[in-house]
């Protein structure tokens, strides 16, 4: 059903009360992204405005995860012995493969240079994961040859996580394994406005994507008319840029970017719209900047 399609807007998933104990979304989200080898989960992380960080420092943020998303810890391979008892042993295999590695490293440095980021960061924890780790750094800086305009950069999964606090400025494209793409990604979307802004696509370049907000279905606020759209339009921005509709992606950017400036925003965001209110503000404005282009 999926190759039938340009793409997948998958809405929102999550744990509600309403669904059984034992069921969960896991095998579906998952079962597409490995299903269709979607091996890059991007996570852009713009600062719309300075009001919505929570550093006591006004500076530009613009910030994209380029997560490897079909190898790695997530794969789940591995195993327990004598389970349950105080013997047990817990094994979980960490997975990178040449291939795997090789084409994350290269959709990162391809993004950075078609979007006009200057340097990719890859971040690992090579000193202590020899092996799976130094696969990542060799093959990131052999790509990092083939891009000599993009400068390479690695940090320590650990000394990027504090740095990007201390000095989020510094950094854009950050490319990176399945399990540290998966905190990095949380840490920046903290640092832009939390989960109500925060879009995602997965990702095979040439094939059918899937797109998601990554809110979950945050069943405490489900049809109270205060969720924040931002995430769900911004996600559908991501889906048109990756499927060549540049300019309708940037009708979308511009919406999303007057909203913020004339308070058009959810009470998340400090404003006192409601979900609806802030969603035919966006179509309107959408229209009318289609319409100047």
């Amino acid at each position: 059903m999926a190759e039938e399609h340009d793409s997948i807007f998958f809405g929102s998933a999550g744990d509600d009360p309403r669904v059984p104990a034992g069921i969960n979304c896991r095998d579906l989200l998952v079962g597409l992204r490995w299903e269709l080898d979607l091996f890059v989960n991007l996570r852009p992380a713009p600062l719309l405005d300075s009001r919505f960080c929570p550093l006591k420092k006004e500076v530009p943020i613009d910030l994209v995860v380029v997560r490897e998303n079909t190898e790695g810890v997530n794969v789940r391979m591995g195993g327990n012995f004598k389970k349950g008892t105080t013997d047990e042993v817990a094994i979980q295999e960490d997975v990178n493969t040449y291939k795997g590695v090789e084409r994350i490293c290269r959709y990162a440095f391809e993004y950075a240079r078609s979007h006009g980021y200057p340097k990719v960061t890859m971040a690992d924890k090579h000193a202590s994961l020899i092996h799976a780790h130094g696969l990542w750094q060799r093959v990131f800086w052999r790509m990092n040859e083939e891009f000599p305009d993009v400068e390479g950069e690695h940090y320590f999964i650990d000394t990027l996580c504090m740095d990007l606090v201390l000095h989020p400025e510094e950094f854009g494209v950050i490319v990176t394994n399945n399990i540290y793409g998966d905190i990095l990604s949380d840490l920046c979307a903290s640092l832009v406005g939390g989960v109500g802004v925060s879009a995602s696509g997965c990702i095979h370049p040439g094939r059918v994507c899937m797109f998601e907000p990554v809110h979950g279905t945050a069943p405490d606020i489900a049809l109270k008319g205060i969720a924040n759209p931002f995430a769900t339009v911004l996600t559908g921005r991501i889906m048109l840029d990756t499927l060549g509709h540049t300019r309708a992606a940037e009708s979308i950017w511009g919406a999303v970017q007057a909203a913020v400036k004339e308070n058009k925003v959810t009470g998340d965001l400090g404003g006192d719209m409601n979900t609806k209110g802030v969603g035919d503000y966006l179509q309107e404005k959408i229209v009318e900047l289609s319409k100047e282009q």
